[in-house]
């Protein structure tokens, strides 16, 4: 196009070029130059942000991969604590049989055993909804390993229009950062609170946690100091945008505070 126009311009409505003029063809090769320079510029400055978008779609799915892991492995984890369950017919043989030696020592112990076992695969009931009570259970116990207290009100329905990898993603990213933040704090400091519910076809998630220091923010979403960290803020960023939602952070106060809001298409409330 610029070619045209400017072929047009010197030979149809001038005869500039024809006729020789010193600053006509001196023109040619410097505004190409320029024109040149320019497209340079733009188009790396276009590729350079693909290979961003791309690496950051492709830690997404990583991220969305891991989920989906984490939650096999956890919904493997609850078929086990079933199955213990249903063998503690097992375990009343071996007390009775104890018992009959009159052996207390020893029925003590295996009773410890058992329950140590137990409470140690069973998950704790948080709500209506297996996934999110799995998901809670398991940061339960990781908070209590690092000694976080963890304050749950959890009102979620059975069924939840979103897939079980994105659900694990949005609260597992959510209670790992809070969790290691909370737990860098003084022993009395280390809390963080979980709220889940659905209003008005709305999923409702607030995860909130005390820290120290100062939280960097750009375009709303928090910045890892340390290199290939961060990415799950994005990838809950990600996943509340792909739902039309909203993924809020906020640091005032040494608090933070992460506000997810989901629209759901159909739910049982």
């Amino acid at each position: 196009m610029f070619y045209y126009l400017f072929d047009y311009i010197t030979t149809i409505c001038t005869d500039l070029l024809y006729r020789g003029i010193n600053e006509a063809v001196q023109l040619v090769p410097t505004v190409f130059s320029i024109v040149y320079f320019v497209f340079i510029v733009i188009y790396y400055v276009e590729m350079q942000k693909q290979i961003h978008t791309q690496k950051e779609r492709d830690i997404l799915a990583v991220q969305l991969n891991g989920a989906h892991s984490e939650l096999v492995s956890l919904q493997q984890m609850q078929k086990i604590a079933a199955a213990y369950r249903h063998d503690m017919r097992h375990h009343f043989a071996i007390l009775q049989s104890m018992a009959s030696e009159g052996n207390i020592k020893k029925i003590k112990s295996y009773l410890n055993t058992v329950q140590s076992d137990v409470d140690a695969i069973t998950p704790i009931r948080f709500c209506e909804n297996e996934t999110v009570n799995i998901i809670l259970s398991t940061f339960s116990i990781k908070s209590k390993q690092t000694g976080v207290k963890m304050t749950v009100d959890a009102k979620l329905p059975g069924s939840i229009p979103l897939s079980d990898t994105e659900l694990c993603s949005l609260l597992s990213n959510g209670l790992e950062n809070a969790i290691s933040a909370a737990s860098c704090l003084e022993p009395e400091c280390r809390n963080i609170s979980v709220k889940a519910m659905v209003h008005k076809s709305n999923l409702l998630i607030l995860i909130e946690n005390p820290y120290t220091g100062t939280v960097a923010m750009k375009n709303g979403i928090p910045q890892a100091s340390l290199e290939g960290h961060g990415y799950g803020t994005h990838s809950i960023s990600a996943i509340a945008d792909a739902h039309g939602g909203q993924a809020i952070f906020s640091a005032e106060d040494g608090l933070f505070t992460l506000k997810i809001m989901l629209p759901l298409r159909k739910c049982d409330t």
